[in-house]
């Protein structure tokens, strides 16, 4: 009788489980049906919107297109050239902040001072429109600067910094490229600003002060490359007067003098080695010190320089009859919008 009980509340129990399961489901459901229920009421009120003003959008497209179609037209036609560079000694941020001079000028029509900054007429300075500065870099170049930051650093602090917090602090100024672009009506005027940009970080006494100093370590330590080449070659040629001695020693038998020099054959095998590899480590050190002659021997190093002539601008998104009319229609939006808004409140206070 008991185990009948039992068998009943279990299937009770059962009973109890599937149907809050059941209902669970059914109000998921139901949740969900509601959600698309509301996307569908508000996307046909959206529809029924448009509808009613129609007419009012088409008639404020009509107009931006026709403004943006004559503002095309009589509107002198904008070229961009881009130089990429790399600033050494610390030079990044100096070049950030003339650059962002140079565009405040531009942008205020500031000619006669943009001229003298650029050493051009005040005519050509008139055309330009837009002077910006972005870094130029990509994963690899990353990748490759954490690397020589990480050699930097202690071994302690190796452990502790990793690639991804350097990215969340790696900005602008890190980067070791940075791409220059100009803006102007006058598609030769950029090339004509390339040498004033360069020579305002080039002129600056610090960077010049820095870069003489990095020029008189890097010929002392080609120089003490080069001495230590020589003091390796004449160890070797000591080592081979060695060896010479041995083989004519060897020759002579027992006779004569008892000079035995084979047991320290094994010792000068590996002391010629040893200098063939420290020769081989320094010709390596003096070809990177090479390099840092090459990279650092200017403050600004040029990669690519400013074209001759800009390329035009002529973008379909550049355009104003493209934009003008999507500028109308968004703002005939934006006024029905407030405008149904303001009615709701009124009869809501009502």
């Amino acid at each position: 009788m008991t185990t009948n009980k039992e068998n009943t509340s279990e299937e009770i129990d059962l009973g109890q489980l599937f149907k809050l399961i059941g209902n669970t489901f059914n109000k998921f459901f139901k949740l969900i049906s509601s959600i698309f229920n509301k996307i569908f009421h508000y996307l046909i009120l959206s529809l029924l919107f448009v509808r009613k003003h129609f007419l009012k959008f088409t008639v404020a497209g009509c107009i931006g297109l026709g403004i943006g179609w004559y503002l095309d037209i009589n509107m002198d036609p904008v070229y961009r050239s881009s130089m990429v560079v790399e600033p050494n000694f610390n030079s990044t941020q100096q070049l950030y902040n003339n650059v962002s001079y140079y565009n405040e000028l531009a942008e205020q029509e500031a000619d006669s001072t943009l001229a003298e900054a650029f050493e051009i007429s005040i005519n050509q300075a008139a055309t330009i429109t837009q002077i910006t500065i972005e870094s130029y870099t990509d994963e690899n170049q990353k990748l490759k600067q954490f690397s020589d930051f990480v050699k930097s650093l202690d071994s302690t602090s190796r452990n502790i910094v990793e690639y991804k917090n350097y990215l969340e602090n790696f900005n602008n100024i890190n980067a070791k490229f940075h791409k220059i672009n100009m803006e102007a009506t006058d598609p030769v005027v950029a090339k004509k600003c390339q040498k004033a940009i360069v020579q305002s970080i080039s002129d600056n006494d610090y960077f010049k002060s820095q870069m003489n100093t990095n020029t008189l370590n890097l010929r002392i330590n080609d120089s003490i490359y080069r001495k230590q080449l020589v003091e390796i070659d004449s160890l070797k040629s000591f080592y081979q007067k060695l060896k010479l001695l041995e083989v004519q020693k060897s020759g002579e038998g027992t006779s004569g003098t008892n000079i035995n020099l084979s047991s320290e054959k094994q010792l000068f095998d590996n002391s010629e080695i040893t200098l063939l590899n420290e020769t081989k480590s320094i010709s390596q050190d003096i070809l990177e010190l090479n390099k840092q002659k090459a990279n650092t021997e200017n403050i600004i190093n040029i990669i690519s320089d400013f074209p001759n002539k800009g390329a035009l601008i002529n973008g379909f998104f550049n355009q104003k009859k493209f934009v003008l009319p999507i500028m109308f229609i968004m703002l005939t939006l934006f006024s029905l919008i407030f405008i149904s808004l303001n009615r709701y409140l009124k009869n809501y206070n009502e």
